[in-house]
């Protein structure tokens, strides 16, 4: 009986979220994905995340929600939604480890984040652990006969040390005022993260790797003249010549130069699998020397939709009212230091559309990369956890500049809800993999 409530939750929230249901023609790409792990199951759930919360089947200290302001929130903050990227989006240079996914920001209570993070590198580890025991598929064909992949405990130590960094951040700021303004740009010698920030700094447009694996070289024919998007039916769909000139018509203003190319994208991201996306290829038509290259970018445009978590918290904030892409705009150039320079919204067509760099350099990271090591995969994870926490701390510190009312509660409040919190989501990474054994039965033929 209990399974039969929870299977009609799900549906309820999947044809809310989704347009159709799990188990019902169509039977959508997006919930075929999310089948396939718990991580995955995560990342495309977000709505249900939130209606979790209202409904206390993730119960939250309630000091966390009634003793800390609001701050501007990622929404859909997890373990592969922080990376590497270039400042001030394609027009940057230097490369920062941070937040990098702001679809579903909004003014919200900062717990939500830690919530949904902690969550994520707990389901993370067990989708590794999995990986290893042959219960979910390798799809990237690691050797992991000669790895090591967290336990159970260290992705709740992980979680401690991700949440004691966020306070020791809010302190700092406390200490140092103007450390609110700066950003994670380097890490030790033997940290996990520095072999991928050396990895971005070689795709960035001064790197030796822009010509080979920046985004705009994965995305583009750099041998055509003018600048042509690829030939891949899997991720681009060509637009015909009346959609092509209407969506060059309606988005050229927003761009610093010549649209190149366009073409829609296709089967991008979990939780916005099935939201339309335009891909624009910008730069100089006149290129002269391949030094050019590197004054040409992908900008994406993507209909947007609401936050997730305001469907259940609609009168949280009179911010919030503002339609979905300017919220997003807005706490994104807030959470940020040196924000995207073209990141902009635009209403067409009927829908709220988003524009934003995507960055030559952008490196994301997997659970794969940070639950598996030759030895100490526990360490990793937690230097990885520390450098989360320390970041998000500094993306929520700036969503009031005028005051240091949010550190101050954050340092009163927090440390003595940490044990209760990280149990909760314990439980409820418990039932995230119920759920998800739910949906693979819903699917099931």
């Amino acid at each position: 009986m209990q399974n039969k409530v929870r299977v009609q939750q799900l549906q309820q929230e999947f044809k809310r979220t989704d347009g159709t249901a799990p188990g019902i023609d169509p039977v959508l790409t997006k919930h075929q994905k999310m089948a396939l792990n718990p991580f995955r199951f995560l990342r495309g759930s977000s709505g249900l995340f939130y209606a979790d919360i209202k409904h206390s089947v993730l119960k939250l200290p309630e000091s966390l929600t009634t003793q800390i302001p609001l701050t501007t929130v990622i929404g859909d903050c997890h373990l592969s939604n922080f990376g590497f990227f270039t400042e001030e989006g394609s027009s940057g240079d230097r490369v920062i480890f941070a937040p990098n996914d702001f679809d579903d920001a909004c003014m919200g209570h900062a717990v939500w984040d830690w919530s949904r993070f902690a969550v994520s590198i707990l389901l993370a580890a067990e989708y590794c652990q999995g990986m290893q025991q042959q219960r979910y598929a390798n799809d990237n064909k690691l050797a992991l006969d000669a790895l090591q992949v967290v336990s159970a405990k260290d992705a709740a130590q992980a979680v401690h040390a991700f949440l004691l960094a966020y306070v020791a951040q809010c302190q700092a700021i406390l200490d140092e005022p103007e450390l609110r303004y700066s950003v994670l740009d380097d890490f030790p010698k033997n940290h996990v993260l520095k072999p991928v920030l050396k990895k971005a700094i070689k795709r960035s447009a001064k790197g030796e790797d822009f010509l080979r694996k920046s985004t705009l070289a994965k995305s583009a024919d750099l041998s055509a003249r003018p600048l042509r998007f690829k030939q891949d039916s899997a991720k681009f769909c060509r637009l015909s010549p009346e959609l092509y000139q209407e969506v060059e018509l309606s988005f050229r203003p927003y761009v610093s130069d010549d649209i190149l190319d366009i073409v829609s994208r296709q089967g991008a991201g979990t939780g916005s699998l099935n939201m339309q996306r335009y891909y624009l290829l910008v730069g100089p038509k006149d290129m002269h020397a391949e030094e050019d290259l590197a004054l040409c970018h992908v900008v994406e445009a993507k209909q947007q939709r609401e936050a997730a978590p305001l469907y259940f918290f609609p009168d949280l904030s009179p911010v919030n009212r503002l339609n979905a892409a300017h919220l997003t705009v807005d706490c994104q150039r807030l959470m940020q230091r040196r924000p995207d320079l073209v990141l902009d919204e635009h209403y067409w067509n009927g829908a709220h559309y988003l524009l934003r760099s995507l960055h030559h350099a952008n490196v994301d990271v997997d659970p794969e990369d940070v639950c598996f090591a030759e030895k100490a995969p526990g360490d990793e994870l937690a230097e990885y956890a520390e450098a989360c926490g320390r970041t998000l701390a500094l993306s929520h510190s700036r969503g009031d500049r005028r005051s240091y009312r949010f550190e101050q509660a954050v340092v009163r409040h927090l440390p003595a809800a940490i044990d209760e919190l990280v149990q909760s989501c314990i439980q409820y990474a418990e039932q995230q993999q119920r759920d998800c054994q739910l949906l693979a039965e819903l699917l099931s033929p």
